[in-house]
């Protein structure tokens, strides 16, 4: 595993490299207004390079060429930084498309043949066969037949539906899973117009919006390019007045040094390190982006089934009915369960050993399994003495045990009714004649949810829930989990609409999800995190993927955010302190020799004009790979007020920043005195 990870990376940072040299990537430029102007000063420098006196100058045309080339490096290096974090990105997409496989659907002909084809040639009229543990391959109408469907991944509700031909039910949806029987279907919908092309439409029209720690930055990082850009280009009439003659290749070297081209370079590093200490909690995150969003949520949207739910109905209780016991109602519930291999049918062995009751394996193993059908909505078993146990939905074994000559309990209907109320679901388990009691399926909360929730809560995060399911059920799940608000009979306009409620007040949203119908409200979220046990259109929707499939793990992608805030907070600081520094130490150097007086604040007693600039230049260049193990390795995250921080920023950062550039320019000028 880890040598596969070192191979992926291996091949990511190739990748990278490769990218960063064979082409400078214009999108930076539109990204970032920092490395925006160091481009046009490095192509600037170039044609100079080949035309010295293009603007009437007199710069050697050796400052021209190194110019260029510590301009070329330090885009290379933010160009690198931001190739090596969109391969990662990439190669994280890559891996989990590897698992997308494509519908295949058995298409019936004219003649009656069956053939297989790619879901993707089916057209509107076309008819299929799907059996149990195939996917539907697209949207349709039930002609022939009956049978179980898994609607999970499209409406969220756990609970199967039976799908039949003819009334309200016989609608099936393309991506849904026939869990049991076989049935003949027309497609309803040509290519572009079912289900999951309008969840497409829905994924393509949501939009993210920029953070106001983006925001925020993105100004700083403008203004301040703006404030020396101004200033430089005011410098030839200053130095014009003072009778000095300031060149275009000083002005633009002198612009790349005083812009914050340190924090420029380096942000996609630090975005690299929130991706690569998410992975440590088995998240994969898509962008750098995702991870410092996740540090200043408001609020978090959850789907319930398969996120905070297991998304299976299992079993949790044992009912007896009048003139029977519990023992009595489980014994027969794990015969009939023992060759039941459906997740209900596992839940019903696991709960009977958790209880401590025992049963007859020999007499369950010699008998004949009946397998659960749509058309009689039972499974069980024929014993070899003869008996049968049943096991299914109350009214089927209701009828089926007045068949056999027996009577139904008079508490059977109000203890059924009250576990629907509760929002489970009940089956019936019943001995040829005899009804022994009920199980009481429901869709359970995964452990420590409710822990965790009250976790977020102190953190200030609000939890809110939606699901498909109805008022009753979303009551109870929400309840036991502990959110703090839920939306049952969602749809998927109704999560987006929610998320973007919650945006308009000027709230940072979080979304969890892990169905088709999760995946428009994950493309709109801030962060959207979808689950690894998920569709593959929730996971490409969404710009994380937790491969444990816990919805709780968001407190610690929540930590890693602020903890990447507070490095770029601490980075910006050191990087505008650096640009403060460079302008004082940089500015005596280049008018000492018109203003002699000026000798007096040339601290670093610097040699010359040309260079302090390029030894600014250098230095420029160097700080940036320099400063990337503290990208990544990342400030330590410690609660504390904004006071607090920001005194440690300047403390730390904003000291530092002030005096690295002096001692290392200094240091460099006394190497550039010996060439200059």
């Amino acid at each position: 595993m880890d040598k596969k990870k070192t191979m992926l990376s291996g091949e990511i940072v190739s990748g990278a490299l490769k990218e960063s040299f064979v082409k400078l990537d214009p999108r930076i430029m539109l990204r970032n207004p920092v490395m925006f102007v160091v481009e046009i000063g490095f192509l600037v420098t170039l044609l100079l390079c080949f035309a010295p006196n293009a603007f009437g100058g007199t710069v050697p045309r050796w400052f021209n060429v190194v110019t260029a080339l510590i301009l070329l490096l330090t885009l290379l290096f933010a160009n690198f930084a931001e190739a090596l974090a969109e391969g990662r990105g990439k190669a994280q997409a890559d891996s989990l498309k590897k698992t997308k496989q494509d519908i295949t659907a058995n298409k019936i002909s004219g003649s009656g043949a069956v053939k297989s084809v790619p879901a993707s040639d089916l057209r509107k009229g076309d008819f299929v066969v799907i059996a149990a543990g195939e996917l539907i391959p697209g949207d349709g109408e039930v002609v022939e037949g009956l049978a179980s469907v898994d609607e999970s991944a499209i409406t969220g509700e756990s609970a199967p539906v039976i799908k039949e031909a003819g009334g309200d039910f016989s609608s099936v949806t393309g991506g849904t899973k026939v869990v049991s029987d076989r049935i003949k279907v027309r497609i309803t919908a040509d290519p572009g117009e079912s289900f999951l092309d309008r969840m497409i439409s829905l994924v393509e029209g949501a939009k993210r919006q920029k953070t106001p720690n983006e925001i925020a930055l993105n100004t700083v990082l403008v203004s301040l390019t703006l404030i020396f850009l101004i200033v430089v280009v005011t410098l030839p009439f200053l130095s014009d007045f003072l009778g000095i003659q300031m060149e275009i290749p000083i002005l633009i070297a002198l612009l790349v040094c005083l812009i914050p081209t340190t924090i420029g370079g380096l942000l996609s590093a630090i975005g690299i390190a929130g991706m690569d200490r998410v992975t440590q909690f088995n998240v994969l995150a898509m962008s750098g982006k995702a991870v410092e969003a996740s540090g200043d949520i408001n609020t978090i949207i959850l789907d319930k089934t398969g996120t905070i739910t297991f998304g299976n109905r299992m079993a949790s209780q044992f009912v007896p009915v009048q003139g029977s016991r519990e023992d009595e109602a489980a014994y027969w519930a794990s015969v009939s369960s023992l060759q039941d291999e459906t997740p209900e049918g596992r839940s019903v062995l696991e709960l009977m050993k958790k209880n401590g009751h025992t049963y007859d394996q020999e007499l369950a193993q010699g008998g004949e399994f009946i397998e659960f059908k749509a058309e009689t909505r039972m499974s069980g078993v024929d014993l070899k003495d003869g008996r049968k146990v049943r096991k299914g939905a109350v009214d089927a074994v209701k009828q089926w045990v007045l068949s056999q000559g027996g009577s139904v309990p008079s508490d059977l209907d109000s203890n059924s009714a009250a576990i629907a109320t509760a929002g489970g679901t009940p089956l019936a388990v019943a001995v040829d004649s005899r009804i022994y009691g009920l199980i009481y399926l429901k869709d359970t909360v995964k452990p420590g949810m409710r822990e965790r929730f009250e976790q977020m809560r102190r953190m200030g995060i609000k939890t809110i829930m939606c699901t498909g399911d109805n008022p009753l059920t979303a009551a109870t799940i929400a309840r036991e989990a502990g959110v703090d608000d839920f939306i049952a009979e969602s749809k998927p306009e109704d999560k987006i609409a929610v998320i973007r409620r919650e945006q308009a007040e000027g709230k940072l949203v979080a979304m969890t999800g892990d169905g088709t119908n999760d995946a428009p409200a994950l493309a709109q979220a801030d962060v959207g995190i979808a689950m690894n046990s998920g569709t593959v259109a929730a996971k490409e929707a969404a710009n994380m993927v937790d491969l444990d499939s816990d919805p709780s793990k968001i407190i610690e992608v929540v930590a890693i955010g602020k903890q990447l805030l507070m490095t770029r907070g601490a980075l910006t600081t050191f990087s505008i302190a650096n640009d403060v520094a460079k302008y004082f130490a940089i500015i005596p150097a280049m008018f000492m020799i018109a203003i002699p007086q000026m000798q007096t604040l040339n601290v670093m007693r610097l040699d010359s004009p040309l260079s302090a600039i390029l030894s600014a230049l250098i230095f420029n260049a160097v700080i940036i790979p320099l400063l990337i193990p503290l990208a990544m390795k990342g400030v330590a995250y410690k609660p504390m007020s904004s006071g607090r921080l920001l005194g440690k920023n300047l403390l730390i950062y904003g000291f530092g920043g002030v005096i690295v550039p002096f001692i290392g320019i200094k240091l460099i000028d006394m190497v550039v005195q010996l060439f200059v």
